[in-house]
């Protein structure tokens, strides 16, 4: 029987093809599926609520994929939702299967991000019928909480250590430090417009200039802020294989507790190799979004910390399968998480975080007063640390209410990416 709407545009009718060949133990149905978008923070943020048939019984997934999240939502509210009603909740492997397979050409972020949604939501489903959080259905805490590390940025040198010191002064030990340069290009860190007034396009990124300059951050993070602190970096994907090499060589003497995301994703092939030749940990992976390919950077050599964004591979149901082939192998995890996950899906990072000990390093983030508005149970961050939430599923409410206060506006990473362009006027990664 293939969907059908009614007349008056009201409920779909259940698709039983999507129903599972076994009897439920119980009468629990999943009744309903939709999907909430909010930008408290500037960002838009996809949630997914499911409903089911136990009055007051939902949860709640992180779908976000904020430069396209209106295919997210209509990837969920009509394609992937109805095939989940009148499913049991508890059937969470059965249904990231179907779903997952259901496309034909499958995989992707945006079907990905609508799984995850999905996924995060029945595992919330799944700790409030236990009475547990999900880390305790996960197998339960092998550290008490997550080491997170914070972005100093500036427009100078001088404006990113003394951020840094600020971030090292609140508790933290681990920051990752990014400054700005000529042109607006640059990428964690405010750049100078003109930089390059004699060029076709003045407000060029320019990836020599990128070269000279960031081994003179770190020389100059180690002289104000000591041997102690753990500094990172992030690259963003904008170099060569061959660049990449020659960064990481002449940032050796900083002693780099990662080097993030050195080459494009188009060049993952060649990770190894660039792995191989630098001093210091290869953190990669935010941009993949497939489980297998994820799966190929930790069996072929080429990554040391895998730093997923969870939502695009489709949730907690394959991302617990990855941290299981990432403890078997030595390879950390350092999920990815700036102001562009929800605080769901910080939630599910820090879940996975506290119960493997495959866990590295959690990039963290700090909430502003309107996120926590619309998002209350948010994870604090203490010390530098984020501890999960001992309620029941990831113990996350979303204020509906509030978030309709806050819409998103799209567009926004495309107006900035679109102009991230070299000297020359060539298009860059952004």
């Amino acid at each position: 029987m293939l969907q059908e709407q009614a007349a008056d545009s009201g409920p779909p009718v259940v698709m039983a093809e999507t129903q599972a060949p076994w009897a439920a133990r119980d009468g629990l149905r999943i009744t309903g599926v939709r999907a909430i978008v909010t930008a408290p923070e500037g960002l838009p943020l996809v949630v997914v609520r499911v409903d089911t048939s136990d009055p007051g019984l939902y949860g709640y997934g992180c779908a976000t994929f904020t430069q396209r999240f209106h295919a997210v939502v209509a990837a969920v509210d009509q394609h992937v939702g109805p095939m989940l009603l009148g499913r049991h909740p508890a059937d969470i492997e059965d249904i990231t299967r179907m779903v997952h397979l259901s496309s034909y050409w499958r995989g992707g972020p945006v079907l990905n991000s609508a799984l995850s949604g999905v996924d995060q939501a029945l595992w919330d489903i799944a700790g409030k019928r236990a009475g547990m959080p999900v880390y305790e259905l996960l197998g339960g805490r092998v550290r008490a909480a997550a080491d997170t590390y914070l972005h100093a940025a500036g427009a100078t040198i001088e404006q990113t250590l003394e951020h840094a010191q600020q971030i090292l002064d609140s508790g933290y030990r681990h920051v990752r430090l990014q400054t700005g340069g000529p042109g607006l290009g640059t990428y964690g860190a405010p750049g100078t417009p003109g930089g390059y007034p004699d060029a076709p396009y003045p407000d060029g990124w320019d990836v020599q200039q990128y070269l000279r300059d960031t081994p003179k951050l770190f020389a100059a993070a180690r002289e104000v802020l000591g041997e102690t602190p753990n500094l990172m970096h992030d690259v963003h994907h904008r170099l060569t294989v061959k660049q990449a090499v020659a960064l990481a060589r002449a940032l050796e003497p900083y002693r780099l507790f990662f080097l993030e995301d050195p080459i494009p994703l188009e060049l993952y092939d060649r990770l190894p190799e660039l792995r191989a030749a630098a001093p210091m940990p290869i953190a990669v992976g935010e941009q993949v979004a497939s489980v297998a390919d994820a799966a190929r950077l930790v069996t072929g050599g080429g990554v040391d910390l895998l730093r997923l964004h969870i939502s695009a591979i489709g949730g907690l149901t394959p991302a617990r399968k990855l941290v299981a082939l990432c403890e078997l192998t030595g390879v950390g995890t350092a999920w990815h998480a700036p102001a562009d996950v929800s605080p769901i899906g910080a939630a599910c990072n820090v879940a996975l975080d506290v119960s493997s000990p495959a866990f590295s390093i959690q990039e963290g983030h700090l909430w502003p007063d309107p996120v926590r508005e619309v998002f209350p149970g948010t994870l604090d961050p203490r010390g530098g640390y984020l501890y999960p939430n001992d309620a029941p599923g990831w113990g996350i409410e979303v204020d509906e209410k509030a978030a309709a206060t806050y819409p998103a506006v799209t567009h926004l990473h495309e107006r900035w990416s679109a102009r991230v362009r070299r000297p020359d006027g060539g298009i860059e990664a952004p």
